[in-house]
């Protein structure tokens, strides 16, 4: 199994937007420079996430990023299922395989798939930005925003 390029940026932006107490909204800049991306990437990915309202986008000046669910309602194995989109392992109708309908091995790499994608549903975006991840992303933030003279951060007591 192999994610695409497309869910692995899915992934880090939905991370990176865990951190709640922030008052600038995360820009795309932002997000393509901490993880060292391609910034058209990034805007194609941070559209797709907004289309299915994990994230909020807002243009102009004081526009960003922020997720706009909580990150406890998002399933990785939903996340990655979506992203992904409906394929399987493998392709057996193009090119026709000679195999075509009298083979076992499409039903168990089906199988598997399903599996996959139900353990990782044991995790949320909430359980995967936490502990060494989430302090490694407030870092990134907090390192941004003092080298661009923003805000700072303000944290929950």
């Amino acid at each position: 199994m192999h994610l695409t390029r497309f869910t692995d940026i899915g992934l880090r932006v939905l991370m990176y937007l865990t951190v709640e107490d922030r008052e600038e909204a995360v820009t795309v800049g932002e997000i393509a420079q901490q993880f060292a991306l391609p910034r058209s990437h990034v805007v194609k990915v941070a559209h797709r996430l907004g289309q299915l309202g994990w994230v909020g986008t807002q243009r102009g000046r004081a526009g960003g990023l922020r997720l706009a669910v909580a990150s406890d309602s998002l399933r990785i194995g939903d996340v990655l299922r979506t992203l992904e989109g409906p394929s399987g392992l493998v392709n057996c109708t193009e090119p026709l395989c000679g195999l075509h309908g009298r083979c076992r091995l499409k039903g168990a790499l089906d199988k598997a798939l399903r599996g996959f994608y139900e353990e990782l549903n044991a995790l949320t975006l909430a359980d995967v930005s936490i502990n060494r991840t989430g302090q490694a992303i407030l870092q990134m933030h907090q390192g941004f925003i003092a080298g661009h003279g923003l805000t700072p951060l303000v944290t929950r007591q």
